[in-house]
């Protein structure tokens, strides 16, 4: 049986996987006065804690071709999810690996997955993944199959209480950022089919915020089903959302996290990512 893993960069929010070999490949998160790599021994907490304090520049790198050969490892058979390519060059480094990794193992291969996406919609596919390992699907079955998954069958939405960082660092207006601090809103959106973060609603108040969530999850095709909530440091809106959507939906599979340090960053205190299942 050909040996099989599965890489994924931290943006996934994940460090360990049961049942098969996984490894987290970090990012970072830089400021003038330090550099957080988001691993296994990042203090996510004081990194929040420190972010909030510092008033200068901040930006994230991705990992390079490298990281991802060394995360590799040695087995016949990688599947690599990557944070969207729209806004990261995680994925365009995953490919350079996955070249150099092929160059020099000519009988193993290695699947690039580009989620378009971030945070827990990464975690499904991952989970989708592993699923069809351990029900002995061929390696190019599996890397058809997780495409059309992820392509019609995934989707991320997301609240956020604070856009600076985004702003900061180019993914948001400026502008828009400064009304939603002064105003209180919270920004609802969802991630585009291009990968982009696509915003949908501003709402006042963070019960309105969670209602949007959930009628938005339902226009996209919600119907129950995997469903996983990572908080910025705000469980109580996360166990909030979760009852919402139990009495939509009883038998849903809902699981609740807490976000690494790049969804961390990006989200910003308060805020949350829904990766969901839909039709």
């Amino acid at each position: 049986m050909l040996s099989v893993k599965i890489v994924a960069d931290s943006s996934a929010d994940m460090l360990t996987l049961d049942g098969i070999s996984f490894t987290s490949v970090p990012l970072k998160i830089i400021t003038a006065e330090r550099e957080y790599v988001d691993d296994a021994d990042l203090d996510v907490e004081g990194m929040i804690k420190n972010l909030d304090a510092y008033k200068g520049k901040s930006s994230t790198a991705c990992p390079s071709p490298a990281d991802w050969l060394a995360a590799f490892g040695d087995v016949e058979r990688v599947f690599c999810v990557a944070i969207t390519s729209s806004l990261s060059g995680s994925c365009n480094a995953a490919k350079i690996a996955k070249r150099d990794y092929e160059e020099l193992h000519p009988d193993r291969r290695v699947c690039v997955i580009d989620s378009l996406s971030a945070g827990p919609e990464l975690r499904l596919i991952v989970e989708k993944i592993a699923e069809m390992v351990e029900a002995g699907c061929e390696f190019e079955e599996i890397c058809e199959k997780i495409e059309e998954y992820r392509k019609h069958n995934t989707g991320l939405v997301f609240m956020l209480e604070s856009l600076k960082n985004l702003a900061n660092n180019g993914r948001v207006s400026p502008l828009a950022a400064k009304a939603a601090g002064l105003l209180g809103l919270r920004l609802v959106g969802k991630a585009s089919d291009r990968g982009t973060l696509e915003p949908l609603e501003k709402c006042r108040g963070e019960r309105r915020a969670l209602e949007t969530l959930r009628r938005v999850m339902q226009e996209f095709g919600c119907t129950g089903g995997k469903l996983r909530i990572a908080h910025a440091g705000n469980l109580p809106a996360a166990e909030t959302l979760q009852a919402m959507l139990k009495e939509l939906w009883p038998a849903a599979d809902i699981q609740i996290s807490r976000c690494r340090g790049l969804c961390s960053f990006y989200a910003e205190r308060g805020g949350m990512l829904i990766g969901f299942e839909k039709n």
